[in-house]
């Protein structure tokens, strides 16, 4: 008997940065998690560690689809650690794929 679950691939786009930007990200960087488990940068381009640390806790739950009354359901902006940057990121889901949970450990 198959496992088979549906997931989310995500989209994490920098939306403002309303202070300085100390790590180069621009309004419009994104990177995108994808087949669960799978970090895709654009060519060229990359993302400042300190703000992938704080949407990284966020992923899972975002990629499942959640009940209407969960926060997190409603919810996908995401700022940055660091205060002189408030930078804000959001979540987006892109694309629902279906997966077998034996391909996956």
């Amino acid at each position: 008997m198959p496992n088979n679950f549906e997931i989310y691939d995500l989209r994490v786009t920098v939306t403002a940065i309303e202070g300085r930007s100390v790590c180069s990200l621009q309004v419009g960087d994104y990177f995108e998690l994808t087949e669960s488990n799978q970090l895709r940068l654009p060519p060229g381009k990359h993302f400042c560690i300190y703000a992938l640390s704080s949407v990284l806790p966020l992923l899972a739950a975002k990629q499942r689809q959640l009940s209407a009354g969960d926060w997190l359901e409603r919810d996908s902006l995401v700022a940055c650690p660091d205060p002189d940057e408030r930078l804000i990121m959001k979540l987006e889901r892109i694309n629902k794929r279906t997966m077998n949970s034996d391909d996956l450990t």
